[in-house]
């Protein structure tokens, strides 16, 4: 008995200690602020894995891309969508990022409004770090 009591609350004082100290990462201290999320709303949005892939029209319903990626950086509140625009089979294709905002997605099917596989190329080439 003195044994299992012994072994809780040592149990208890090890999860106290991972709860309470702060999480390192890079050498640098991190908070967590947590927030009240509509798991509703949650539940109804886009999964990246649905999203990628998937192709990317114009109000014209012409296919200007496809969605190559999203990225979250830290220290952007947006996500932004690679598009990859042109090319064949992935040969000769062009990656650009746009907000994400400006993305409407409806099934497997994104609405880039006033974009074209033009004004997409004229977009500076995104390019993934090392």
């Amino acid at each position: 008995m003195k044994r299992s009591v012994a072994l809780l609350t040592a149990a208890a004082a090890l999860l106290t200690v991972g709860i309470t100290a702060p999480a390192f990462s890079q050498g640098t201290s991190q908070t967590l602020a947590l927030i009240k999320v509509d798991l509703q709303s949650l539940a109804s949005g886009y999964r990246t894995s649905k999203i990628v892939g998937g192709k990317v029209v114009n109000e014209a319903d012409e296919t200007v891309g496809t969605i190559d990626d999203l990225i979250v950086t830290s220290n952007e509140k947006v996500p932004f969508a690679i598009v990859s625009v042109g090319g064949f089979l992935g040969v000769g294709t062009k990656l650009v990022a746009v907000p994400f905002s400006a993305v409407e997605v409806s099934d497997k099917q994104m609405l880039l409004r006033g974009a074209t596989k033009e004004s997409l190329m004229g977009l500076p080439e995104f390019k993934y770090a090392k």
